[in-house]
């Protein structure tokens, strides 16, 4: 079973290859947190700036294209600022424990990724490393938690073979 069920709501993700690498940078995150692959399952939708838009809006606040957005299925965020998220316990690989929702938009990944000069594959790796850590508690507001986030981030990605994004 994989661990990524990817909805494309928009072609172009599709032509891309989406699925395979969300589930590689999704099985990155699991492994580089000593977490199992199986009894996870993570929902992943490729869409649109004008879908993703709608979704910023009603769930955000803000009417306007992002990368990506994250809905983790339960709050899970440490209660101590700089600390790590109390872990989920997965469910049988038969009955897989969800750990959340994913949305990444098209037009604005393309964008970001042409005007920072790296290739879309590695740009959408690591927003897709960025959604699964957010399901599973990690966070970027605070100054401390986001030390936290993006050193998993820039080891999670160097274990893909990936460039520090930062």
């Amino acid at each position: 079973m994989d661990l990524v069920d990817t909805v494309i709501e928009d072609t172009r993700w599709e032509a891309f290859g989406l699925a395979p690498l969300a589930e590689r940078g999704g099985r990155a995150v699991l492994s580089g947190l000593g977490l199992p692959v199986a009894g996870f399952q993570i929902s992943l939708m490729g869409c649109d700036d004008a879908r993703i838009a709608v979704l910023n809006a009603d769930f955000r606040g803000k009417p306007q294209p992002t990368n990506v957005l994250s809905w983790p299925s339960e709050e899970r965020a440490a209660e101590v600022a700089g600390d790590d998220p109390e872990r989920p316990e997965p469910g049988a690989p038969d009955d897989p424990e969800s750990l959340g929702d994913i949305a990444i938009a098209w037009e604005t990944c393309a964008r970001e990724a042409e005007e920072q000069g790296k290739p879309m594959a590695d740009h959408v790796t690591h927003l897709i490393v960025h959604g699964v850590l957010h399901l599973l508690g990690y966070d970027h507001v605070a100054e401390e938690d986001a030390a936290v986030m993006e050193g998993l981030e820039v080891r999670i990605l160097a274990s893909l073979g990936l460039s520090d994004p930062y």
